[in-house]
C-alpha cells in the first residue's frame, strides 16, 4: 500500500509541532536550575536514573550517555544496581511527579541524605517537594488545558499529534540529551572519547 502526501500530513504535523513545543521549552528553562543539576552531576560520586513507562526509555538514554561520558551511574530497577548512599545523586523522571513508585522511590532517597533531581511538569507534585533540584519540561501549553486535574490532561492527551505523555517525554529526552553537551563542553570531552566507552557487543 502506497500513501499519497495528504494521507502523510500527519506525520508532518505531529512533528512540526513537537519540535516547536521543545524550542519553547528551551526558551523558557531555568538556566539556574540545569546549572545547579550539571554542577551536581560532574561533583557526585554516583548518580542513579529512575523513571516508569517511557519516561523510563528517556532516563535510560540518559545514563547510557552518562556511561559514555565516564560518569558512574546506574539505573534504579537493574539487577546489578548498588544500594543508593548519601553521596549519591538521584534524578527521576516523572511528567506528573506523582507515579506512585518513583514517587516512593523518591522519598526513600530523601530519607537515606541522597540528592534528588526530579525532570517533571508538575512543580507541585510530591516529588516537585521532596527534590533538592527541580527542572520543569511542560507538557501540554496552559493555553490548551481543559482538563483541571494533572492526571486526567496527560490521560486524554493531544488526539493524533501528540497523545498521552509525549510532549513531555520527548522533550525531557531532548533536553537530557543536551545536557551531555553541556557535560562535554564543561569537562572539555570530545566524541571520540564517548566513542571509547561504547559498547563493542552488537
Amino acid at each position: 500500500m502506497t500513501y499519497s502526501k495528504k494521507e502523510c500530513e500527519a506525520t508532518i504535523q505531529s512533528m512540526n509541532f513537537i519540535s516547536a513545543h521543545i524550542k519553547q521549552v528551551a526558551r523558557n528553562l531555568d538556566t539556574v536550575s540545569v546549572k545547579d543539576m550539571v554542577n551536581g552531576i560532574i561533583d557526585t560520586k554516583r548518580i542513579f536514573l529512575m523513571g516508569a513507562g517511557r519516561s523510563s526509555l528517556a532516563a535510560r538514554a540518559f545514563a547510557m550517555r552518562l556511561m559514555h561520558m565516564g560518569f558512574n551511574v546506574y539505573v534504579v530497577g537493574e539487577t546489578t544496581t548498588p544500594a543508593v548512599q548519601p553521596d549519591d545523586m538521584v534524578i527521576a523522571i516523572s511528567g506528573s511527579g506523582e507515579t506512585p513508585s518513583i514517587a516512593n522511590l523518591g522519598a526513600i532517597a530523601k530519607r537515606i541524605g541522597s540528592k534528588l533531581v526530579t525532570v517533571t511538569s508538575n512543580r507541585d507534585s510530591t516529588l516537585g517537594k521532596l527534590s533538592d533540584i527541580i527542572i520543569i519540561i511542560p507538557g501540554r501549553p496552559k493555553e490548551d488545558v481543559i482538563y483541571e486535574d494533572y492526571q486526567e490532561r496527560r490521560m486524554v492527551g493531544y488526539p493524533q499529534l501528540a497523545p498521552l505523555g509525549t510532549l513531555f517525554e520527548i522533550s525531557a529526552l531532548v533536553f537530557l540529551d543536551a545536557v551531555i553537551s553541556e557535560l562535554m563542553v564543561m569537562k572539555g570531552v570530545g566524541e571520540a572519547e564517548l566513542k571509547s566507552r561504547h559498547t563493542v557487543f552488537e
